[in-house]
Formats: C-alpha cells, sequence, structure tokens
C-alpha cells in the first residue's frame, strides 16, 4: 500500500500472454495498475473508473484527476502503458502504436472482473489517454493516415520525451512486421463496459475516422486549455464536433497543456476544478458510488 496525500492506492503488475514485452518478446506485455479504495468500501460494488495517462506519463501521476473521484466514492484504477510511462522507460512502439492503449484497459477490466464483480465503468484520460478512452467508446483510428505518418508524409510533431522516435522505430521494427502493425491500428477497440467517457486535452483526434466518432452513443465530456498548443482546439475539435452526445468546455483561456500535468505548474486551480468536474461528471451518468444499486425501498 502507498500512500499519495490523503489517498492510499496499492502498485501491481498483470501480464498480457496474447501480446509481447517491447524488450523482451519471449515475455508477456506488462501492465501496471494504481488501485485506489473508496473508504469504507461500499457494500455493492462501486462505480469503477479506469484512467489512461499522458504520453510518457504514469498512473501514478495521475493523482490530480483520480484525489476527486476517490474522495467522491469511487474506485479507480490508473495504468501505466507500456513503453510510453516514465517508471520503466520509454520505447517507440509505446509512442507510435497507440491502439495498444484501449487493449490495455480491455485486459486489465477482464482481470478485475475474474476477481470481483464489477459497478458500472467509466473511463478518463488525459491526452494521449484521451484517445485510448475514446476508442473504448468507439473511436477508430485510420490505418491509412497512419502508415502515412510512420512513413512520413504526414508530419509528426517533435515528442519531447522521445526525440527521433520514428527512426528508432524503423531501427527495431523491420517492415514486414510494421504492416502489420498498421493494418492492426484500424481495429475496432469498443468495449461495451465502458458507460461514460471523461477527455481531458485528448490527442490523436486527426487520426480518428469521422463515420466512427459519429457511431460512439455513450455521453463523452471533453474539456481543453485555451493556450493548449499541444493539443490545441482545432484538434480537440474533431471530437467535440464528430461525436454526437458530445459536451464540452474549455478549463480556461490560459491554460495549457502542461497545466495538467508538469508538477512545477502555478495554474493548479484549473486542474483541481476538472478533476471536480470529472466526478460530478461519472456521478451523474454511472450514478452516486453509495446509491448504485440500492433497492428502491431503500431511496
Amino acid at each position: 500500500m502507498t500512500i499519495s496525500g490523503r489517498a492510499q492506492y496499492r502498485t501491481r503488475v498483470l501480464h498480457d500472454e496474447s501480446r509481447r514485452d517491447l524488450r523482451d518478446p519471449s515475455r508477456p506485455r506488462p501492465i501496471r495498475l494504481y488501485q485506489w479504495e473508496p473508504q469504507p468500501r461500499p457494500a455493492t460494488p462501486a462505480p469503477l473508473i479506469i484512467v489512461s495517462h499522458g504520453t510518457g506519463g504514469s498512473g501514478s501521476a495521475m493523482e490530480w484527476l483520480v484525489g476527486p473521484l476517490v474522495t467522491a466514492g469511487f474506485r479507480v484504477v490508473a495504468l501505466d502503458h507500456h513503453g510510453n510511462d516514465f517508471i520503466d522507460g520509454y520505447e517507440p512502439e509505446g509512442f507510435l502504436f497507440g491502439w495498444e492503449r484501449p487493449r490495455d484497459i480491455s485486459f486489465t477490466l477482464d482481470a478485475l472482473a475474474k476477481e470481483e464483480m464489477l459497478g458500472p465503468v467509466g473511463a478518463a484520460g488525459f491526452s494521449f489517454g484521451g484517445y485510448a478512452v475514446a476508442a473504448l467508446a468507439g473511436a477508430r483510428v485510420d490505418s491509412q493516415k497512419v502508415a502515412a505518418v510512420l512513413a512520413e508524409t504526414i508530419p509528426l510533431p517533435e515528442i519531447p520525451e522521445f526525440p527521433g522516435v520514428l527512426a528508432a522505430l524503423r531501427k527495431k521494427v523491420a517492415q514486414d512486421e510494421l504492416l502489420i502493425h498498421i493494418d492492426r491500428s484500424g481495429a475496432d477497440l469498443t468495449d461495451a463496459r465502458i458507460r461514460a467517457v471523461f477527455q481531458v486535452a485528448p490527442g490523436w483526434g486527426p487520426l480518428v475516422t469521422s463515420s466512427s466518432l459519429a457511431s460512439i452513443q455513450i455521453p463523452v465530456e471533453i474539456i481543453w486549455g485555451g493556450a493548449d498548443t499541444i493539443a490545441p482546439f482545432h484538434e480537440i475539435n474533431c471530437y467535440l464536433a464528430g461525436i454526437p452526445a458530445a459536451t464540452g468546455r474549455s478549463a480556461g483561456p490560459e491554460v495549457r497543456h502542461e497545466d495538467f500535468f508538469d508538477p512545477a505548474a502555478t495554474n493548479t486551480k484549473a486542474r483541481d476544478h476538472v478533476a471536480r468536474q470529472a466526478a460530478t461528471f461519472f456521478t451523474r451518468h454511472l450514478g452516486h458510488p453509495c446509491q448504485v444499486d440500492r433497492p428502491r425501498g431503500h431511496q
């Protein structure tokens, strides 16, 4: 058990035998979990929120979003996405094969469901994680655009956490194997267990097909920063305009992408406000944690 601020979480690592470790193909893909439980634990399963971190981040760094959810009574699980988290280090596939992220989440839900009954499930993601949770709702990547990015026909913005990531990928992954991954990128990764999605400054919007966004039926809330140059509004709008039931708002005209993750950021009020909005959103769409599945006679 780890104590972080007022919230307590435990950490463990799952292994997905269907996919390989990016450093050692003889081993299964690792997925590290950070699990927060509401205290006291309710008699019936509390709604579960699963959280996906941003590029090069970690589930352990998402407590700014997790804290208000746990305080509201939700059960919360944040993930480390293999090859893209600062705990274990970086691999080029972790930055470029984003479609593996929603698979991490679905695998985690499968594992948790084997241990105990799941309550209603929601998903929240920041930046790269914003795409991942949208994919669980039905967003699908355009494989042709992915191929163009990897071929540098479509420019890839420089990634500060991994300069030269495309060159590193070409050095590591053979062309025939890369074609397999590109074909895999366009798969439908919808997970019917996800009932609501909360995106914060989501990435990858321009790579997602408009038809897949139009098919999303569950509630989606989208928050962005008015001064964000990493996930600017015209990219956020791919999701906002494309998802029929999506609602959204700016966190403020001065809010940058960094304000959501940088420990040195001074604009923590906006970040805290967004986290409280997430708790309100999930309470509205998943039910109050203390009231889920409560018999009518006890309401």
